[in-house]
Parts: structure tokens; sequence; C-alpha cells
């Protein structure tokens, strides 16, 4: 099984090294000192007390590699419109997608029924580019929930997690996603099958539509936001905001929004990705995380007056800080 990871970061070089370790026959598209380090010395995993070492066919360029039956987007989600140029030639006829990003993939209203089927969304697919270059119907949902750490260049540390929903847009159990699983399954990477992927979708987004842009304007970690009665309750409206939306699709939340909340609480001291990239001074994933709530809200006439005043807030914020 032939599988590229685009984007060998924290949580795709984590999933190179696993997968590799399974038996599949992994390639990393990267760039910089990382890639430098990786064709050096080969990709480092330090995970459960261990290092785990693999020597992975690394590039920069994907015209190297050739079609695949797996590619794995595990890029920062705004960074993909701008690379589904250069990854056209790991695409042959009967190539996955898997789209391992936070947020709203290109794909959502793929094989979704009714009144919305076929629809493109703007803030996260400028001009439809995914839509048309990737192809809606190559592609395979996947939620992350490890986190991981790129420590060095080459060095991943894993923090906690092994659990990586996947889905066909249609919910249906394919030959191609069962396999996708095996192979996941065997390399440690906990892939349930998920019949409604985009449930699992929203019960992730849900926290990262308010958290997020609230830690990177206050600087406060999941604790302090979901204790403080005043964020908790921008958190809270923000997410029954997002809940009508979602629910007006046919999503199920599992968990009521109390529930969400004490749950991203218990967390502890954790400071999101969003406030870890205004401190490094990268793009904030503000489009695949906010923006295309507020979007899908205009697209089905429900309000979210909490949504844009924050949406507004953190705009500007990465506007003043020279970002996005």
């Amino acid at each position: 099984m032939k599988i590229c990871i685009y984007g060998a970061g924290a949580i795709g070089g984590y999933m190179g090294v696993q997968l590799a370790r399974a038996g599949a026959e992994v390639s990393l598209v990267a760039r910089g000192p990382h890639l430098e380090a990786m064709k050096k010395n080969g990709l480092k995993l330090i995970i459960d007390g261990e290092e785990r070492v693999e020597q992975l066919n690394c590039t920069s360029d994907p015209k190297e590699l050739g079609p695949q039956d797996y590619v794995i987007i595990a890029l920062k989600a705004h960074s993909v419109p701008n690379v589904v140029d250069a990854m056209q030639p790991l695409l042959g006829n009967d190539t996955s997608v898997v789209t391992a990003v936070n947020g709203v993939p290109y794909w959502y209203f793929y094989k979704f029924g009714g009144a919305y089927e076929g629809r493109t969304l703007e803030t996260i697919d400028p001009g439809a580019k995914q839509w048309n270059a990737l192809r809606p119907e190559r592609a395979i949902g996947c939620i992350v929930y490890p986190a991981t750490e790129v420590v060095e260049p080459g060095v991943i540390q894993h923090v906690y997690g092994d659990k990586f929903p996947i889905g066909e847009p249609s919910g249906e159990k394919t030959a191609r996603i069962e396999r996708l699983s095996e192979v996941m399954n065997a390399g440690g990477l906990r892939a349930p099958v998920m019949e409604n992927i985009r449930d699992e979708l929203w019960l992730k987004l849900w926290g990262n539509l308010c958290f997020n842009p609230i830690s990177a304007l206050t600087h406060a970690t999941l604790d302090i936001i979901a204790s403080d009665p005043g964020t908790r309750a921008v958190a809270k409206a923000m997410m029954l905001e997002a809940q009508e939306i979602a629910t007006k699709q046919g999503v199920h939340f599992r968990v009521d929004v109390e529930r969400r909340i004490n749950g991203a609480g218990a967390v502890g001291a954790h400071k999101t990705s969003m406030l870890q990239d205004l401190e490094r001074g990268r793009p904030m994933e503000i489009e695949p995380l906010v923006t295309v709530v507020q979007e899908m809200g205009r697209m089905m006439d429900v309000a979210t007056p909490t949504l844009d005043v924050v949406l507004a807030l953190i705009q500007q914020r990465a506007k003043i800080a020279g970002l996005n």
C-alpha cells in the first residue's frame, strides 16, 4: 500500500512512522530544516518512553513520488489551497485523499443530499480549487484527536491520544476505507469507520470554533476560558449558534454544550493551536474553524451574533500581528 503524507509535521510525521511500522510504503512531502533532518537521520518519533526511527522517502517535490493509493493531507487547513496543483502527480485514477485537517474540509457538501448537495464553501475553498483539483469523490474524512509536537527538526514527540476516526462522505463502508482503517489500526492509530463522519467533525469543531479565537484574543489556556464566567458564556453562546447551524444539517451532537465545555476545561492549562500560532508568528486557522461557520450560518439563515463579534476581533488581531 503506497501512502504519501503531504505535510510531515507533528501529526503527519507521527502518522508516517506508525504506518511504516504497519508495513505501508510511506513517503513524506515536507520542506526546510525538518526535511533535511529526516533525509539525513530518518524520522524519529518519541512515544511511550521509546524512540522509533524510520528511514522514509522524503521530498519537497511530489513529482518524485508518482501516483499513490492514499494521500493523507496533514497540513494546516489554510495551506491546502496553495498546494493542490503541486499534489497532482500523486493522484492516480484510484487515489484516495484523506483530509486529516482541522475544521470543515472542501468535500463537506459532497454526498450530502438535499438542497445543499454539491455546494462549495468559499471561505475554505476559494474558487472551488480543491473541489475541482482534488475532486470530492476521492475524499475520505479524518478527524485528528492526538497531540504531537516537532521538538526539533526530524524529531516528533507524541504527547497524548491515538484516535483518528475516518469516514466516507456518503457514510458507506467501502473497500478503500476498510483497507485504510486496517492499516491505521495495525500502526497503532485507532481509526474507527464512522457512519456519519460529519457528526464527529462537528464535535471537534464545536470546541475549536470558540476556544481557539478566545484564547488567541485573551492568551488564556483552556482551563481558564472554561472556568471564567465571562469567557465561558461567550464560548457557550458561540457553540449554541453553531449547534443550530449543524442541527439544521441533520448533525447529531452526542454530548450537550455544558459537557463539551467541561471536557475542554479538563484538558488543563493547554494553549490552543491558534494561540500557539499567534505566539510563533504563524498564520492562524481562522477560516476553517470560524469564518466557515459564519458562511454556513448565512447560507442557512441562522444568525451568529456572538460568533460575528469574536470573528471580527480575531481577524483584526491577525491583521495587526501581520498574519493571515
